[in-house]
């Protein structure tokens, strides 16, 4: 199968499957992969200039977790799972390393909260997320549960190619609630 710099690309069969729990954070498996995940999303951010977050599945590691990089370091999620959803919903063009040429304009929750397990397997809990993270998250999760963002695709006009997107930007974004660089000026969900 074709990758892209190790990443899975769409239309490949193993970014569809739901990923297993993973039952021991210290296993050499899930150690491997962490590695290579962290590695990878560095890469990709050098490369593309985007890439906050890879899902295991991406590289063809069918378990639940996640690799971050939000600006302040990598981190893992070992087990995520949302706990609450706000009724509050946005539009958004979504991204994604497994289609990099390509904007799925989505629907998502404007906040969640959600569990996990640290590298160390401790239980962490985040309540009510920022929206930037929340949006970040669910598209994670649906890759653990073998949903891609195309899935997600609002209607027939959702789907947009990068390049026609940078020609187009003004009206595009006019077409959804919110931008990555509108975070900081939403105020924070209230439930």
């Amino acid at each position: 199968m074709k990758k892209s710099n190790g990443v899975l690309l769409l239309g490949d069969p193993r970014l569809r499957q739901k990923s297993e729990v993973i039952k021991d954070a210290n296993d050499d498996s899930v150690q491997g992969a962490q590695v290579r995940l962290s590695q990878l999303l560095a890469d990709f951010r050098e490369e593309h200039g985007f890439g906050r977050a890879i899902a295991a599945p991406q590289i063809g590691a069918p378990i639940r977790m996640i690799t971050c990089n939000l600006g302040d370091g990598v981190f893992h999620l070992i087990n995520p799972e949302i706990t609450w959803r706000s009724k509050e919903k946005i539009t958004l063009w979504d991204d994604c390393m497994s289609f990099p040429a390509l904007l799925v304009r989505v629907g998502r929750h404007r906040s969640i909260s959600m569990k996990f397990q640290d590298e160390n397997g401790d239980l962490i809990m985040w309540e009510k997320l920022p929206v930037d993270q929340s949006e970040l998250f669910q598209h994670e999760i649906d890759h653990l549960d073998g949903i891609l963002s195309v899935d997600r695709a609002l209607d027939g006009e959702s789907l947009v190619l990068k390049d026609i997107f940078d020609e187009h930007q003004e009206y595009l974004e006019s077409q959804v609630t919110y931008l990555p660089r509108m975070a900081e000026k939403l105020p924070q969900p209230i439930e």
